[in-house]
């Protein structure tokens, strides 16, 4: 069974370093996955990009559609991608028959730091430094970050070493592709909103 998972959070929650980790390792057990990146995707879809609310319906729109493919391909996707507004989590939800929510967990000053100090990546550097500026849409400070609602899996990344992290997550996909998963929340991250 294929299937699409959603890593979301803030920036700086560790979407990234945990999505290229889970991803090495199912590939290492011989299974096609493949990370959908949104920060890599806008360089050549928005180059440019403005954030307005108009161009991220756009983006999410098509980032869905490229997971929707890819699943119908027969690879299973891992999309590393804030989507403050959970409508743009929800409408891949509603295509894609084999979808999970994984929600990772962090508060502000830790996700401010880690995006701060990026390297390497395709996210922008210093998220957070144009935040609370006029125009500017960062979520979390700027624009609210809706959490989901019903995530099949919550990891707090405050408390979470990458690489633990990873292992739930790579726990909790055998366990989804095999239809055997339950909703796993290992974290008070409500309290730490």
């Amino acid at each position: 069974m294929t299937w699409v998972a959603w890593l979301t959070g803030l920036p700086g929650s560790g979407k990234s370093s945990v999505g290229r980790e889970v991803a090495v390792r199912l590939k290492g057990r011989g299974m096609r996955v493949r990370v959908l990146e949104l920060d890599e995707i806008r360089r050549v879809v928005t180059p440019s990009p403005r954030y307005t609310a108009e161009e991220r319906e756009v983006v999410y729109r098509a980032l869905v559609y490229m997971a929707w493919l890819l699943y119908n391909e027969g690879v299973s996707v891992i999309i590393d991608a804030t989507a403050h507004r959970r409508q743009f989590r929800d409408a891949a939800r509603a295509l894609i028959p084999a979808f999970a929510e994984i929600f990772l967990c962090a508060p502000l000053p830790t996700c401010r730091v880690r995006a701060g100090g990026r390297q390497g990546s395709y996210a922008p550097t210093d998220v957070y430094g144009q935040a609370g500026r006029k125009g500017s849409t960062v979520p979390g400070v700027d624009e609210v970050y809706e959490p989901p609602l019903h995530p099949e899996l919550v990891l707090d990344t405050e408390e979470l070493h990458v690489t633990q992290a990873a292992d739930q997550v790579v726990g909790f996909l055998e366990a989804f592709q095999a239809g055997q998963a339950t909703a796993s929340v290992t974290t008070n991250c409500e309290e730490k909103r």
